[in-house]
């Protein structure tokens, strides 16, 4: 029997508007109950992804920053972390800004952006339909290498680059991996987000990669947390959709991508299920739990 299911947030239990259906959280509550927790393993910050885990019921635990942290609901308190080094930060601030191309810096609390662009403008419109106190915190910040180097906050958990054109991201990627000592996460396709402008609907699409320090992964947060919670990794589901959620589908018992996931996680999975617009993460709990 599963005793542990790992599921990522964007394009799998969110759909694209960054809902949790109702359905979806009533199949998450009944795995519960059943006494299988429900951890969510997401590239967010920790206040973006605390208000979600109470939404759909799931209180002990939650990976954030692709596997930099651990926390532990219950105690309000972090038991595993592994940030990225400020001065790693800031050589990589200096690339993009000497490159002009679009970044923004995660740290625990927030997100750090020069602008709403990308990924930051679909949360900031996300955060619209949410009361105060669950909005996911984003900053604009005019001048973010002097920003970051005067800060007292060292506790940075990934960065993340976007651009629309695949000449110009790609060329930025090689610049970045002659950096030591950081993971440049391998994604080659375009993200796509729907977000409403009034009554209309608008699809951003770019290229996105995310970095974060050497050997930090969802899976090893989530192996860290089955030997405490003494689970074998058999008795793990790990649910994702894109190249960060890899590893955790590779070494779950049973590794799970939804339809229309990037085609290097679809080679490597146990199952596929539907897309996260159809509720694919419900039908997962439903048919192996």
């Amino acid at each position: 029997m599963y005793k542990l299911v790992a599921v990522d947030l964007d394009g799998t239990m969110l759909n694209s508007y960054g809902i949790v259906t109702e359905n979806t959280k009533k199949e998450i509550k009944n795995v519960i109950e059943k006494g299988i927790d429900v951890i969510i393993a997401s590239g967010r910050p920790i206040d973006s992804i605390k208000e979600i885990a109470k939404e759909i019921g799931s209180n002990k635990y939650f990976i954030a920053g692709n596997g930099s942290i651990i926390y532990d609901i219950q105690n309000d308190k972090i038991i595993y972390e592994k940030f990225l080094p400020k001065d790693k930060v800031l050589q990589m601030i200096k690339i993009c800004e000497d490159n002009s191309i679009s970044y923004n810096v995660y740290t625990e609390q927030t997100i750090l952006a020069t602008a709403l662009k990308y990924n930051v403008l679909y949360y900031q419109k996300e955060n619209l339909k949410k009361e105060e106190s669950k909005r996911t915190k984003i900053s604009i910040v005019e001048n973010m290498y002097e920003y970051v180097k005067n800060s007292k906050e060292n506790k940075f958990i990934k960065m993340t680059i976007c651009d629309e054109s695949k000449t110009v991201f790609q060329s930025i990627i090689k610049k970045l991996r002659k950096i030591g000592g950081i993971d440049v996460l391998d994604v080659s396709h375009m993200s796509r987000k729907t977000i409403k402008q009034g009554t209309e609907e608008k699809t951003i699409e770019y290229y996105y990669t995310e970095i974060t320090g050497s050997n930090v992964d969802k899976w090893n947060a989530i192996e860290y947390l089955i030997q405490q919670l003494k689970i074998d990794k058999s008795e793990v589901i790990a649910i994702g959709d894109n190249v960060n959620d890899k590893k955790m589908i590779q070494e779950a018992g049973l590794g799970v991508v939804m339809a229309g996931s990037t085609p290097e996680v679809v080679q490597i999975a146990d199952y596929i299920t539907s897309t996260n617009e159809d509720e694919g993460v419900a039908k997962v709990l439903q048919k192996f739990c």
